[in-house]
């Protein structure tokens, strides 16, 4: 155990005095924040310039059917042709030019309006062009069968479905939404994780292994030890460039947008835009979302996070760590590569595609057992309710699994990392294991 500790400290403070650790533990959150501060500045500034619609209505049934938006202007001509009108758009720059031809009957203008521009112009204005004639267009259309309008908008009711389990739990549609994207985003974080520092316990093992300090160390030390001990410290390192990343993001987000007076929260996507413009209340939705945070099972997210964050992270590491000792270059590795990423990228794609479809469903249960593909799967399960008993024997798996892959991965190491000059195969590995 004393050895044990020393390895660990020993690849924790490797790694954490390396200068390429320091250097990228603060450029990779400034570059973070950065690309996210100037896409917050060139919304802003594009949210700034204000573009110019021109609209000739022959029709003259839109007269007053377009309003002025922060962004967008309409200028309304008469008295001058659609030619005339579209050459005068075009020499004086302006955004596009709408052309509403007079027709026979209302339905012939389906087909008959048309949208001039200088590129393709932007969806999210054509929409609301489109949905302000159709408005119209219907209204007309109704008013001509004697129907009054406003009548039927008054009649029109809305349903809003309540959702609730069969114990009385009340849900939702943004609640389950919400579950979605903690299940999404824990599932991707462990993802990510595994390949950034499983990576990196492979290539200190192949460093070691080439420059022949190993054979040093592997005299007073069991491969048993050896193995974990470099588990353990790059994961500590690891979990230390992870928090440091946390708070730097914090301080250079609030820096940058101190500095270049940027409100990040004034800068709104086209479904705020819609949502405001609707009526709908930002604030009673930002109300609604914390009412659906409330309502998770905080603790148990929390705690299943971490065991499985760790679980997983350490299956996939001991496993790293024997591809390492395996070869003696990083090229070498790619044969070994696939069958571990395989599990990994399975286990991203069927937690998408059947935890979003049925969270409680066969596919969905069986990979959250399985346990090269269960801390994916299952973080993004716990959200949608699983039963505590599920959990621990998901978890139990897991970390008997990671004990006998530590075995299974040392049998490799103990051999693999004093062979030199040979490339490794799968039967030279199962080899190895008889030894």
């Amino acid at each position: 155990m004393n050895h044990l500790l020393l390895i660990l400290k020993r690849e924790y403070l490797n790694k954490v005095r390396n200068k390429s650790f320091i250097i990228m533990t603060f450029l990779s959150p400034l570059i973070l924040v950065g690309i996210f501060t100037l896409v917050a500045y060139l919304s802003n500034v594009n949210s700034d310039s204000v573009r110019t619609i021109t609209i000739l209505d022959e029709s003259q049934l839109f007269v007053d059917q377009f309003e002025d938006t922060n962004s967008i202007h309409y200028k309304a001509l008469s008295d001058i042709s659609a030619e005339e009108a579209k050459k005068l758009s075009q020499e004086s720059e302006y955004y596009g030019f709408l052309y509403i031809p007079k027709t026979q009957t209302i339905d012939e203008l389906a087909n008959k309006i048309t949208f001039y521009s200088e590129d393709s112009p932007s969806l999210t204005i054509m929409d609301d062009i489109q949905d302000a004639i159709e408005e119209k267009v219907n209204t007309e259309k109704l008013q001509e069968a004697g129907i009054d309008s406003k009548k039927i908008e008054e009649l029109r009711i809305k349903i809003n479905t309540n959702l609730e389990t069969y114990a009385g739990q009340e849900t939702s549609k943004l609640g389950s939404g919400l579950k979605l994207i903690f299940g999404g985003a824990a599932g991707y974080l462990l993802f990510m994780f595994i390949i950034i520092y499983g990576n990196m316990i492979m290539r200190s093992v192949i460093e070691e292994k080439t420059s022949r300090i190993i054979e040093v160390i592997i005299s007073s030390v069991k491969p048993m030890k050896l193995l974990l001990g470099k588990i353990f410290g790059t994961t500590l390192a690891g979990i230390t460039q992870f928090v440091a990343w946390m708070l730097l993001i914090g301080v250079f987000s609030f820096v940058l947008t101190s500095v270049l007076g940027i409100d990040p929260s004034a800068v709104q996507t086209p479904q705020q835009q819609m949502l405001e413009a609707n009526g709908s209340g930002v604030e009673q939705i930002a109300m609604e979302v914390i009412h659906e945070i409330n309502s998770l099972p905080i603790a148990n997210l929390i705690i299943m996070f971490i065991l499985f964050f760790i679980g997983g992270y350490l299956l996939y590491a001991s496993l790293y760590a024997a591809i390492g000792a395996a070869v003696d270059s990083e090229t070498d590795t790619q044969q070994f590569m696939m069958p571990i990423l395989m599990p990994l990228i399975l286990a991203v794609y069927v937690g998408f595609f059947t935890v979003i479809d049925n969270p409680h469903g066969t596919v969905s249960q069986v990979f959250s057992f399985i346990p090269f593909t269960s801390p994916v799967v299952m973080l993004m399960r716990i959200p949608f309710g699983v039963p505590i008993w599920q959990q621990i024997v998901s978890v139990v798996i897991l970390f008997a699994t990671f004990m006998g892959t530590v075995w299974f991965a040392s049998k490799i190491y103990r051999v693999g990392i004093l062979m030199y000059g040979k490339k490794a195969s799968y039967k030279e590995i199962i080899k190895w294991l008889k030894y």
